[in-house]
Order: C-alpha cells, then sequence, then structure tokens
C-alpha cells in the first residue's frame, strides 16, 4: 500500500469525527498502540530536535527499505508517532523521498496542533528524510 493510500484511509477515519477534540482524542487512541524503543536507542542520534516533548526515533535500511521506528513521551507525541510510523516506516527511500509531505494536510488535522506541535511534525519528517537520503546513498 503507498503512502497516499495509508493517508487515505486515516483521512476517512479522521472524517469520522466531527469535532476537533473527537479527532485529537483518535490520535491519542493510537497513542495506545505506542512502541518503545531499547534505552540505549534513545540517545542525541535519535532524539528529535526541535519536538514539543521528548521524542526519539530510529531509522534502519534493510534492503532499500527505511525501517522507522520511535518513542515518545507525551500522549499526542506517543499518537502522532504511531500514525507517522505507519505511514512512513516500512518504504523504500524512492517512496519517501518523492513524497510531498505536504500531502499530509488532507488528513485534516494539522491545522488542529498547536503551533509548537506543528513544529514537532517538521522536525520529526526532517528526520525522516534524512534517514531516506541515507539509506538510499548506502550510508545508512
Amino acid at each position: 500500500m503507498s503512502i497516499e493510500k495509508t493517508i487515505a484511509i486515516y483521512k476517512e477515519d479522521f472524517d469520522l469525527f466531527p469535532t476537533a477534540n473527537e479527532k485529537l482524542e483518535y490520535i491519542f487512541d493510537l497513542g495506545k498502540k505506542h512502541t518503545t524503543l531499547k534505552e540505549e536507542e534513545r540517545n542525541d542520534a535519535t532524539f528529535v530536535h526541535g519536538c514539543a516533548s521528548a521524542a526519539w526515533l530510529m531509522g534502519e535500511c534493510v534492503d532499500g527499505t527505511l525501517v522507522l521506528r520511535g518513542e515518545g513521551t507525551s500522549e499526542m507525541a506517543k499518537g502522532m508517532l504511531t500514525l507517522l510510523l505507519d505511514i512512513f516506516s516500512n518504504r523504500t527511500a524512492d517512496e519517501i523521498l518523492n513524497f510531498d509531505p505536504q500531502k499530509l494536510q488532507e488528513l485534516g488535522i494539522i491545522e488542529l496542533l498547536s503551533p509548537v506541535r506543528q513544529q514537532s511534525l517538521e522536525a520529526f519528517l526532517k528526520m525522516v528524510y534524512s534517514y531516506a537520503k541515507r539509506c538510499k546513498e548506502g550510508v545508512l
């Protein structure tokens, strides 16, 4: 399934909720599926600098496919990480690098995020694209 198809499925889910609060509750619910990293994986190299709450993102390149794992400390970070990892993990480097992150606007949730949380999203995406670039170059 493509990144666009995954986003479309989440958009259908978000469209079921008429209010901003219900959409945010759905993000919090996604966080219940949140994974954690090993203690040694939570370090400065994996720390998402610019995130509103502490979060870490690991990227591994497996046969040209970027495998992402992450951990967040707040309920919002956990939910957003779960959502974004589902969208971006297990994709080829080219699929990620060719994807326009502006298409995330189609989810209808970006505008629900505070400016600080929007900066957190940008910091996360910057790391994802950096991992994808290094994966493509064979240096990850």
